[in-house]
């Protein structure tokens, strides 16, 4: 009996074991296979294209130019921002407005009585004595010849006093002061043309041609009157054709800048007639009313010199005759300067004359001996180292000042 239990509870035991096989059989058949994940893959998006490389597809668009493309603005580096230098620019020069020529000569006249009034002093002296003897008429003559007033102008001059003297015969000083400026005025000459020509009937600006020594003060003077045409109503262009002397240039142009004054310059050591050409080319353009040319006065080779202005001279006169020549003379240099002065006249025609330095010396008788020389007026008279010193010579203003009041 036991053994028929055994064998049933066997039996169960069996069939149990083979339904459990059963059921995992048909779970594992509803498994999904095995294989790669069902998850869905991300992918990166593609990189963007670098120079050279090719699009998969080409884009229908219009072409632009470079100016039409807006480039990306690069981000600089932060940094300390560099300070800002502020580059000073040089000072416009301040333009001067000379004073009016008109009169100048006798507002200089003090300045001018103290230089030169021993002439006139120590005629008048030897004029007063009770008797005028041959002794004081050699007097009146050496004090004459020594104001370089030259030899036949003086002889002339004590012929006529010692002439008016005599019939004069009682002389009171009103009465010889009176009778030597008359004789003065007469030696000195008052109906001599003493205007600095710059006007011309021509369509071509006033040309001035300003030649003399080295040394005598001849741009300083050319730059005066520059002022001098200014304060006149004139417009200027300065010609700097003085290229042998250092610096001759600059301080022309100086001289120009203060009045508004145009300068045309050329190099160091190059042609002063190309430099004078091109001045009077630029006046003409500019439509000023003058041009004043500064020439070179080297005096060591006369040759040399003489070449070298006529050079000027003629290449000048390409655009239109000179209307004035002025001849530069150191009042100091006394019987030197005639010598100077035929010097010139032996290369261009001097129409005027200029004497610097009157005021320091007490021979004011070159004014009457250079222009005996040359034939020729005295124009303009330097009487300091002001800007405005130079003046227009007045015969009756230079004469008062000779004698004192």
């Amino acid at each position: 009996m036991e053994i028929v239990i055994l064998a049933v509870v066997i039996a169960l035991v069996a069939v149990g074991a083979i339904s459990g096989l059963v059921v995992s059989g048909r779970k594992k058949k509803q498994l999904p296979p095995s294989g790669p994940s069902t998850t869905p893959t991300i992918t990166a998006p593609p990189a963007e294209p670098h120079v050279g490389d090719e699009a998969a597809e080409p884009k229908e668009e219009p072409r632009r130019t470079i100016e039409e493309v807006e480039l990306p603005k690069a981000e600089a580096p932060a940094q300390e921002a560099a300070p800002v230098v502020v580059e000073e620019l040089p000072p416009t020069p301040e333009i001067d407005v000379p004073e009016p020529t008109a009169g100048r000569l006798v507002r200089l006249r003090a300045r001018l009585a103290r230089s030169q009034n021993s002439l006139g002093k120590g005629l008048l002296s030897l004029l007063s004595r009770e008797h005028l003897d041959e002794d004081t008429w050699e007097e009146i003559e050496d004090t004459l010849l020594t104001a370089d007033v030259g030899v036949a102008p003086t002889q002339e001059l004590v012929e006529r006093l010692r002439e008016r003297v005599k019939v004069l015969g009682t002389r009171t000083p009103e009465e010889l002061r009176a009778l030597l400026r008359e004789e003065l005025l007469a030696l000195v000459g008052t109906d001599m043309d003493r205007v600095v020509k710059t006007e011309n009937d021509r369509e071509t600006p006033g040309i001035v041609m300003v030649v003399g020594v080295n040394g005598t003060g001849k741009t300083t003077t050319t730059g005066k009157l520059a002022r001098v045409l200014v304060a006149d109503g004139n417009t200027v262009v300065l010609g700097a054709a003085d290229t042998f002397r250092a610096a001759a240039a600059d301080q022309l142009q100086t001289w120009g800048e203060r009045v508004g004054a145009y300068t045309v310059r050329g190099p160091e050591g190059g042609d002063p007639a190309s430099i004078a050409f091109d001045a009077v080319k630029e006046g003409k353009e500019m439509g000023v009313d003058v041009v004043l040319i500064d020439t070179a006065g080297r005096l060591h080779t006369k040759t040399g010199l003489m070449d070298e202005l006529g050079k000027v001279k003629r290449v000048v006169e390409k655009h239109a005759p000179l209307d004035e020549v002025l001849l530069v003379l150191d009042a100091t240099t006394g019987q030197n300067g005639l010598v100077q002065a035929r010097v010139f006249a032996e290369v261009v025609d001097i129409t005027g004359i200029v004497l610097t330095k009157l005021d320091g010396t007490a021979k004011g008788g070159i004014v009457v001996a250079v222009q005996r020389e040359l034939g020729v007026p005295v124009k303009l008279v330097g009487l300091g180292e002001g800007p405005d010193d130079l003046a227009p010579f007045e015969p009756e203003a230079f004469v008062d000042a000779l004698i004192g009041d």
